[in-house]
């Protein structure tokens, strides 16, 4: 199966899970998450804003808030098939842009130097336990994190690892993956 393929086929395995299901998954990869030193020892946090039957990330955030850690997401530049990251205080600092994803108002928010992230949640469809991962194909992560030197983790349901997967040399792998049974070192 190609990256194409294996896309389509875990949003059907993903649009499948029961809506409670979802959210005990969402919660208990919050637990793994928020319990780890990796978290702990984190500042600054990049994330994106879930949409659909992605990881739920909106607690992980709030509790980020709560808790004195500054929160980055990404805004993307299509046109240049680039991102940034930028420093959301509030989810009223989110506007919807195209597929219903939620981005920061650069009016609103200020922008954050990749050298200043700590921790970056890599978002993707399905994962290897090799830290690859299938994303939505824009490439705009691994254009990114080509010189990026900081922890990069995942989150994942259980059902979203999958046993075979190709990469490409420009392909960048994440160190771990957190899921709902708990969390995978892939050894990078």
């Amino acid at each position: 199966m190609n990256k194409a393929e294996q896309r389509a086929e875990m949003k059907n395995r993903l649009n499948e899970i029961t809506s409670n299901t979802y959210k005990q998954w969402s919660r208990k990869i919050f637990e793994n998450l928020v319990t780890s030193d990796v978290w702990k020892n984190a500042c600054v946090i990049a994330i994106t804003i879930a949409r659909g039957r992605e990881v739920n990330t909106r607690p992980i955030i709030e509790h980020a808030w709560k808790h004195g850690k500054r929160v980055v997401v990404p805004k993307c530049h299509p046109k240049q098939r680039e991102m940034e990251f930028r420093f959301i205080e509030s989810f009223h600092d989110l506007e919807v842009v195209y597929y219903g994803i939620e981005e920061p108002i650069v009016d609103k928010t200020t922008y954050c130097p990749k050298t200043d992230i700590d921790l970056m949640v890599v978002p993707g469809i399905a994962f290897h336990s090799s830290g690859y991962r299938i994303g939505y194909g824009g490439g705009y992560y691994d254009r990114y994190l080509q010189d990026f030197s900081e922890k990069k983790i995942s989150l994942a349901f259980h059902i979203q690892m999958i046993p075979h997967m190709t990469w490409e040399e420009h392909d960048i792998p994440v160190e771990a993956i957190v899921t709902d049974k708990g969390w995978i070192h892939c050894g990078n």
